[in-house]
C-alpha cells in the first residue's frame, strides 16, 4: 500500500476504482481502508477512490510528537497527497469516526470540494454512550487504568445492561470494542489522538452553502449511536442535502450503502 510521510507520522492509503473523478474516503471505528473495497463495483468506474487507514487503525502510525492530531497538520497531510495525485478537485466519504476526518477537510479547504458523501458520521451528533466507549475523555485517567485492568468498565456495562439504562446494541458496540488489551489500547490512542477534532456545526453548514457543496447523508433506521434525529437540524440548514435512511444498523452501514449505490447503478 502506498502511504503518505510528515515529520515521522504515515498515512496509508489504498486506490479502489478507475474513474475520472477523486473521491478521498475515510473508515469508521475499528475498521481499515479495506472496508471501502465493496465500494468499487458501486462507483469504481465514475470515481478513483483514495480510502485511508485512520491513525491507530490499519497500517497508519501518528508519532508521538505529533500528538494529539491537529487539523493543520491533517490539512497538510492532504494537501501534499492532493499535489501527489496531481488533484484540484475532489469529493469526500467518511463512514463514522470517519466523519470527522472528512468535516476537517470541509472546514480547512471547503473550495476544492465537488460532493459529500456522510454515513452515519461522527463529529456532528454522536450518542452519549458512543463517547463513553471510543471518545472517554473525562474519564481518561480511569480509562487509561481500564487498558490493563478491565473489571471496572465491564462491571458498569452489566449494570447499565441490568437497569436498562441503554440500548443492548449500544452495549455489545462497548463490549465489542474492549474486549482486549489492544482494542482498549487502540480505543484509548483514538481518544488521546483526535480529541481536537471539534467542529462549529453551523461554520460546516455556512461553507457547505456558500460553496454549494452537494451532501448526501446516509443513516441507518436502526442506529442507536448516529440516529437520524440527531442530525436533523444539520440536513434542515443545508441548501443542496439530501438524506437516505436505510432499514440498518450502524455497524454494517457502510456495506449496506455500498449495495444500495451498486443496485441504482445498475437500474440506471
Amino acid at each position: 500500500m502506498p502511504y503518505l510521510l510528515h515529520h515521522r507520522s504515515k498515512l496509508y492509503y489504498r486506490v479502489i476504482g478507475h474513474g475520472s473523478r477523486a473521491l478521498l474516503a475515510f473508515h469508521g471505528y475499528g475498521q481499515s481502508s479495506a472496508y471501502y473495497e465493496p465500494m468499487e463495483q458501486a462507483l469504481g468506474s465514475d470515481y478513483t477512490i483514495y480510502a485511508f487507514d485512520l491513525f491507530f487503525h490499519g497500517r497508519s502510525h501518528l508519532h508521538k510528537h505529533d500528538m494529539p492530531l491537529e487539523k493543520k497538520f491533517l490539512q497538510e497531510l492532504i494537501e501534499h497527497f492532493l499535489a501527489k495525485q496531481q488533484l484540484e478537485r475532489f469529493s469526500l466519504m467518511g463512514f463514522s469516526m470517519g466523519g470527522k476526518f472528512a468535516l476537517t477537510l470541509v472546514e480547512c479547504m471547503p473550495e476544492r470540494i465537488d460532493e459529500l458523501f456522510l454515513i452515519a458520521p461522527d463529529g456532528i451528533k454522536t450518542s452519549f454512550w458512543y463517547n463513553i466507549a471510543t471518545y472517554p475523555g473525562w474519564l481518561q485517567q480511569l480509562f487509561k487504568r481500564t487498558v490493563v485492568k478491565p473489571e471496572l468498565f465491564f462491571g458498569l456495562l452489566r449494570m447499565l445492561d441490568k437497569y436498562n439504562m441503554v440500548h443492548k446494541s449500544m452495549l455489545r458496540f462497548a463490549h465489542y470494542q474492549m474486549d482486549s488489551t489492544p482494542k482498549r489500547l487502540r480505543v484509548y490512542r483514538s481518544w488521546v489522538g483526535f480529541r481536537e477534532l471539534n467542529f462549529d456545526i453551523r461554520k460546516i453548514v455556512q461553507l457547505l452553502n456558500r460553496h454549494q457543496v452537494p451532501v448526501t447523508m446516509f443513516l441507518g433506521e436502526y442506529d442507536q449511536i448516529i440516529a437520524p434525529k440527531r442530525v436533523a437540524v444539520f440536513m434542515d440548514a443545508l441548501e443542496k442535502g439530501e438524506l437516505v435512511v436505510l432499514k440498518a444498523g450502524h455497524s454494517f452501514l457502510l456495506q449496506d450503502v455500498a449495495t444500495l449505490l451498486h443496485r441504482k447503478r445498475l437500474e440506471g
